[in-house]
């Protein structure tokens, strides 16, 4: 069942978008305030070595840093006297333009610099994707006609933002953890919408395309095919995704998800297929979480078609998990090997990784 949605124009200027399915869609509540949007220094640099941009982002020093589940500005408003961003009593999933933004639709031009130095506008998208208004939980916890809906939600925001001339990439990603970085407890996730395909995106975009002219086949297809057949690091699957960690695996745990059908980007997934996502996602997520006994930090990313126009043959809908941090299970560290040559080092085999991730039963 298609969302009821609505979208909302805040007080400074940014949007919110409103999603509801088993409700009506909230009452907006009334909030005055109009914060300044700062972007003093906000801009994209190119990096002249690596031949990439770099997003300069300064006033997203003045973020909120895990405040008190009490003054979480990602809960709903219950007090008219501590309004939060989200302006109603309640809600489903709610989507909103992120308050310190790296990316901008209206970014200010920079000053101009000079050779060998180049600078641009850094526009964009900042979005912040509201899972749910229970504080608490989790995305493994949700129920699984939740995780669809999101799902939708995510579609949704990629279809509107691949609509914007500007827009290049889309990306959906969570960061979850104090480990990882996260300043904000409330679950949720990000979406960047960029003005370029992302270094590392159109790498992986260009592996495929080669592979593609010499095989004539898409590499992501053959892996999730050859992952299948083979089964020893498969973790979870279904008629749709299958969820394994991959052979060429960089951190311990890595896992990808990736569609057994050819789907470049979440809006050619059927019905069947989006709550077939939804399925293994948490049924992965809550192998995680049992495991180590406690929600384990990772990192989600999503990679699908750029939306610049061009073509990408191989491009392949898939989600990439990342836990990069030590734990007691001894999850890694990027460190100089990995940081300043771009060459992992990884102390832990796929197919044993895969093997206690598959032993681990999911909650029904």
């Amino acid at each position: 069942m298609a969302p009821q949605k609505t979208r909302v124009t805040k007080p400074d200027g940014r949007q919110l978008w409103f999603y509801a399915w088993d409700r009506p869609l909230p009452q907006v509540e009334a909030d005055s305030r109009a914060h300044k949007l700062e972007s003093e220094g906000l801009e994209l640099r190119w990096h002249p070595l690596l031949e990439e941009w770099v997003i300069v982002a300064p006033e997203r020093q003045g973020r909120t840093f895990l405040p008190p589940a009490r003054f979480c500005p990602l809960c709903p408003t219950r007090d008219a006297k501590h309004p939060t961003e989200v302006p109603a009593r309640d809600y489903e999933i709610a989507v909103f333009e992120n308050r310190f933004p790296s990316l901008r639709r209206d970014a200010p031009a920079p000053a101009k610099a000079k050779a060998p130095y180049a600078s641009t506008r850094a526009l964009g998208a900042a979005e912040v994707t509201l899972y749910t208004s229970q504080h608490n939980a989790t995305l493994a916890e949700l129920p699984r006609e939740h995780i669809a809906c999101l799902v939708d939600v995510w579609a949704d925001r990629y279809r509107e933002l691949a609509a914007r001339k500007e827009i290049a990439y889309v990306l959906v990603f969570e960061n979850r953890g104090k480990e990882i970085g996260v300043t904000l407890t409330h679950p949720h996730g990000q979406i960047y919408a960029f003005p370029f395909v992302p270094p590392q995106a159109k790498r992986e975009l260009d592996a495929a395309a080669r592979y593609q002219r010499e095989r004539g086949t898409c590499l992501h297809c053959d892996i999730v095919s050859a992952e299948t057949r083979d089964g020893a690091r498969v973790v979870a699957q279904n008629e749709g995704f299958a969820a394994f960690v991959p052979y060429y695996a960089r951190f311990p745990y890595e896992v990808h998800i990736v569609s057994k059908r050819h789907r470049p980007s979440l809006l050619e997934l059927t019905r069947a297929e989006r709550a077939n996502l939804a399925l293994v996602l948490k049924t992965l997520l809550q192998k995680y979480d049992r495991l180590w006994k406690r929600p384990l930090p990772y990192i989600m990313v999503m990679h699908q078609r750029p939306t610049d126009g061009r073509r990408y043959p191989g491009c392949h809908f898939h989600i990439e998990f990342t836990p990069p941090h030590r734990s007691p299970d001894k999850l890694k560290y990027l460190a100089g090997c990995e940081t300043g040559a771009d060459t992992y080092i990884i102390d832990a085999k796929a197919e044993e990784t895969a093997r206690r991730l598959r032993a681990v039963a999911p909650r029904t």
